[in-house]
């Protein structure tokens, strides 16, 4: 395979006959070369202008190919050079691939030979070049640029885990679900002095009981049925990077106590040995519900608690952060609409009302998930209510005037459910019901299911026997 980007070479050679032999061919080939007759002439060369290859001879007067490869690396680190030796200087040419020489071809040698070379060495170089990119695109995937946010809870959060990242404390992350706990802890991992080695995650709630053990801390050969080989567990397998237990309170408490002596030793025993291995990783953990209150109710250890929260990040839900809606959503359709390849260039005013007046239950993945589906079947330039799911689509506009709970003066069927919503902190789907129906009174008085939310009878009773209590 050429390496079809990595094609401008400098070829540094005391011999006129092989260095206008060589650059010729490599020129039919495709190559763009120039050439020098020493060291000190192909430096000068070299920094007038940029090149992928130096291809250089050893044994020159003035400035050998040793020396200019040092020169080279100091000026240019990522260059690839290739040395050209001849039999009795292979081990000098050994010398300059210790000092950073990609490869070397022995005198005398075929123009064949040496392009098979240098596409090895173009190749070598384009991967690195796509690992770095690669590298650089997932730490800015995984940065705090990747969490967005200008809410005051936000800037609260982005301001402990700055604190906290560069340092090995345990982060415990708290959250609603879809609240970003799994971005937080990657956050903390590629903000961290680890973030060259591994992040691993695992979801405790979705590891049955009996395959905990043997996930977490691996396995030997013959442990168990079906254990034909060695296995490392999580835990060795995140070895100097960061381990991130996500919802961690669904652990059982029989495991719970393996667990703290694990942190508490730093070493985990695989199934099947009695040999200990030692580990070197930061715990990030999740919990769903506070674990408070799981210790409380006799389902999570105490002294396990204190070990993994050094730190907490409490995150807020989407209705404590209303005023990150606009900037999520928008950061969103930017994403989807680069992959759909559509032009849409935002949100139309009904459709900011909407997000700006809807509970978000599902927090910044539901929101997600609704932009998502919004691009997908969005048809002009905004995005639309008829793009958005059937239940946003009946908005509940929030008076944000009015106290929190103050009951007065219920003059319709939407301040009513507007109401009640802001006092049960529910989001009801009414845009099925006919508002002029005795028979949707009838529904909400009574309590049932109103598309897909259960309402509470008694609150819907009391605010809408303010509406229309013939009715009720």
């Amino acid at each position: 395979m050429k390496a079809t980007s990595c094609r401008r070479l400098l070829m540094v050679e005391d011999e006129p006959l092989l260095r206008v032999s060589v650059s010729d061919a490599l020129r039919k080939e495709g190559w763009t070369v120039d050439v020098a007759e020493d060291g000190v002439a192909g430096l000068a060369a070299f920094e007038r202008g940029g090149y992928d290859v130096v291809l250089s001879d050893l044994v020159m007067p003035r400035m050998g190919g040793l020396e200019l490869l040092r020169r080279v690396k100091v000026l240019q680190p990522e260059t690839t050079v290739v040395i050209i030796t001849a039999h009795g200087s292979v081990e000098r040419a050994v010398e300059a691939m210790r000092e950073g020489a990609a490869d070397f071809v022995t005198k005398p040698f075929s123009v064949a030979q040496l392009l098979v070379r240098l596409d090895n060495v173009c190749s070598v170089r384009q991967l690195r070049e796509q690992n770095v990119r690669l590298q650089r695109q997932l730490e800015e995937r995984h940065s705090f640029a990747s969490i967005v946010g200008k809410s005051k809870p936000m800037q609260e959060v982005f301001d402990l885990i700055g604190a906290v990242a560069e340092s090995d404390a345990s982060v415990l992350i708290h959250g609603e679900s879809g609240t970003g706990k799994e971005l937080v802890a990657s956050a903390v991992h590629f903000n961290s002095s680890r973030k060259a080695k591994p992040y691993v995650r695992v979801s405790c709630a979705s590891l049955p009981e009996s395959l905990i053990e043997s996930e977490l801390f691996g396995y030997e050969k013959g442990a168990f049925t079906g254990a034909n080989a060695r296995r490392v567990g999580r835990f060795e397998a995140a070895s100097g990077g960061t381990l991130f237990l996500d919802e961690i309170g669904e652990l059982p408490l029989s495991f719970q106590v393996k667990l703290l002596r694990v942190l508490q030793e730093r070493q985990i025993e695989r199934l099947g040995s009695n040999e200990p291995v030692d580990i070197d990783v930061r715990i990030v953990s999740a919990s769903l519900r506070p674990l408070e209150d799981e210790i409380r109710e006799g389902r999570f250890r105490e002294d396990l608690y204190f070990r993994i929260n050094t730190v907490t990040v409490n995150l807020p839900s989407l209705r404590e952060r209303r005023e990150d809606i606009p900037l999520l959503a928008e950061a969103f359709l930017k994403e989807y609409t680069g992959e759909s390849g559509k032009e849409i260039e935002g949100f139309s005013d009904e459709v900011i009302e909407i997000f700006d007046a809807h509970h978000w239950p599902g927090n910044v993945r539901e929101l997600k998930n609704v932009v998502e589906r919004a691009v997908l079947f969005a048809k002009g330039p905004l995005v639309t209510v008829e793009e958005l799911p059937t239940g946003m689509r009946a908005p509940v506009r929030v008076d944000r005037r009015a106290p929190e709970g103050e009951p007065g003066e219920v003059r319709s069927l939407a301040k009513a459910v507007e109401l009640l919503e802001r006092r049960r902190g529910i989001a009801l789907d009414l845009s099925h019901l006919p508002l002029d129906d005795a028979k949707t009174y009838e529904l909400l008085g009574r309590g049932d299911t109103v598309g897909v939310f259960q309402l509470e009878s008694a609150g819907m009773r009391d605010v809408l026997r303010k509406l229309k209590p013939d009715k009720l």
